[in-house]
Formats: C-alpha cells, structure tokens, sequence
C-alpha cells in the first residue's frame, strides 16, 4: 500500500507553528489495519505516590514535536517512507476510576494488536505499561529494555499492588515478561530499604546501576543490552528519570546522576534488528519544566524509536 496517505507535513512547506499538534506532525488517524506504527498519548497519572502533572506529556510532547524532520541523521532511514505512521490518539481513560483506566488502557492496547499496529506512547506516569503489557503480550512474554532509576519491582506501594513502582513485578508473576530477557539501565538513587531491588536479581534480571554503567562504558553495556534482548519479541520502556534531570528536569521523581540524553539516542539506536513490539516513554511532567527541553527531548527519543521500528517493520516484509 502506498505510504503517501500518512505522509507527514513538510516543515520547508508548511511553518511549525501552524495547524493542530500530532506527534511529529503525522497524520491523525483511527486505528486500523493500514497503519503500521501508532504513536499515541496515555495521559494516565493516578498511580503516584509523589508528583502528579504527566497526563499533561501527550500534548506537550505532541507540540514539542513540530521540531523533528522526516530523516535520521546518522542512519539516514526515512520512517515514513517504511511504514504507514500515524498519530491515533490516546488511550481512553477515566481520571477518576483508577481500575477502569487500568481496564481501558488494556483494552485500546489489546486492539492495537489485534489490528498489527505496533505502538509508541507517551505517558502518563510509569503505572502505564502494566496495561500496555496486557494489551500486548497476553499470548508470549517478551523482553524488556526498561531505561530508568528506579527498578519498578516494589510488590506494593501505599496499599496498592498496580502503581508506578510495581509495573516489573506485575509483568512477572502474570507471565507477561521473560525475566532471562529484562535489561533495567540506570538505576540509582535512594532506596526504600536495603532489598529494594532484590527481585530483580532474584529472577535473573540483567540490572545495570549507574555507577555500574559509568565504570563499563557505554559500548560494553550496549553489547550486554544486545546479547540478553537476542532479537525475539522485545518491548522498551524509558521513564524519563532515567535521564540526568539536569537535561530533563520535567519530572515526578528527579533523580540526579543519570544518562545523558545523547546515550539514551545511542543505546536506541543500537536496538535496530529487534523485534520491538512497541515503547512507551512515560513520567514526563512539563509543569515542573518551563524550558520545554524534556518535552523536547521525549520527541527526539520518540522519533529514534520510530526509526529503529520502521527499519525492522520494512526488513520484516522484504524477507517475507
């Protein structure tokens, strides 16, 4: 099928500032079986226990966005000549019933699959792949690249078992997740108590610290995110305190220490050939960034995700 149709406005033709913001200036479509990859909003944020503000992230993002061209500057891919991309909205939710949010989202995510779309969200708060995971990976655990400062495998936080900081464990025990495939990067930060992150070791998670990460470089812990994810069905999720907050201080939990912006772009892209069923990129919060450059920086990462996906999607059917 011809990709002219989810063709994105050409910033040379049409100024930035005009019309309606979508992610990176794609078409805004319904879901169905043309499109390839959704890039889509989840502006959930009743699952923190700090900050509330990411149900913002999907608009501010999809503004943010208007700066991002059609081709990548290193590897030269063109996404929207690959695939059929598309702006399909957001997730549906109710903001003041917390279960049927978390049953909605499952829903909207279950039928993304069902139509082969793969997604790319823009949280809401890092309860958000708890759903997703459900919507996609129902039939087959799949692998986890998760890029944050914290680990997310708490059984519980405040009474509750679903929450920004339970999304891991949750993923486990409903076989959602292969925990011999799970790379956590970037953890630090204070701890709730000395075993907080015990689970993970526990199931055989491949868990890199930040002071891990900065003693092996960059290079040797793209080649162990490499040989732990293989290339089978792999899902990313990148909170974005997982980044120094210095670079992205719009967030719930700013955590200071972290992987600089160009890293992330790096470790993304050296992701090209996995089977990524889709991303989400969630706890940005643009209330406690007047700059804009997290929201910023959450489109750039969003586009490298695009490429990487378009790149394997396009692979996929030439060797079919």
């Amino acid at each position: 099928m011809t990709k002219s149709k989810y063709i994105p406005i050409d910033a040379s033709v049409i100024p930035r500032f005009s019309g309606i913001a979508t992610f990176m200036r794609t078409k805004s479509a319904e879901p169905c079986e043309e499109i390839d990859i959704g890039l889509c909003g989840v502006p959930f944020d009743i699952g923190v226990n700090y900050r509330a503000g990411t149900r913002e992230a999907p608009g501010s993002v999809r503004h943010a966005s208007r700066l991002i061209r059609s081709v990548h500057p290193t590897t030269g891919i063109e996404p929207y000549k690959l695939c059929n991309i598309a702006d399909i909205g957001d997730a549906p939710l109710n903001p003041l019933d917390f279960d049927k949010s978390i049953e909605t989202i499952t829903n909207y995510f279950s039928n993304l699959k069902s139509l082969d779309i793969r997604p790319i969200s823009i949280g809401g708060d890092h309860t958000i792949p708890t759903p997703i995971l459900r919507g996609l990976a129902s039939n087959e655990p799949v692998g986890i690249l998760q890029i944050d400062s914290h680990a997310d495998t708490l059984d519980e936080m405040c009474g509750t078992k679903i929450n920004h900081a339970t999304f891991m464990r949750r993923g486990i025990e409903e076989g959602l997740i292969d925990p011999k495939r799970v790379v956590q990067l970037g953890l630090r930060g204070s701890r709730f108590a000395p075993d907080d992150i015990q689970y993970g070791y526990d199931n055989g998670f491949t868990m890199i610290t930040f002071d891990e990460y900065e003693e092996m470089g960059r290079d040797i812990a793209i080649k162990k995110i490499q040989q732990t994810l293989g290339k089978s069905r792999t899902y990313v999720t990148i909170d974005i305190d997982g980044l120094d907050p210095s670079y992205c201080p719009g967030t719930a939990v700013p955590e200071i220490g972290g992987i600089t912006p160009r890293d992330a772009q790096v470790i993304i892209r050296s992701l090209m050939g996995i089977d990524i069923i889709g991303a989400d990129i969630s706890e940005v919060a643009p209330c406690y960034d007047p700059t804009g450059i997290t929201s910023v920086t959450a489109a750039n990462l969003m586009f490298e995700l695009t490429c990487v996906i378009a790149d394997a999607i396009s692979k996929s059917i030439k060797n079919n």
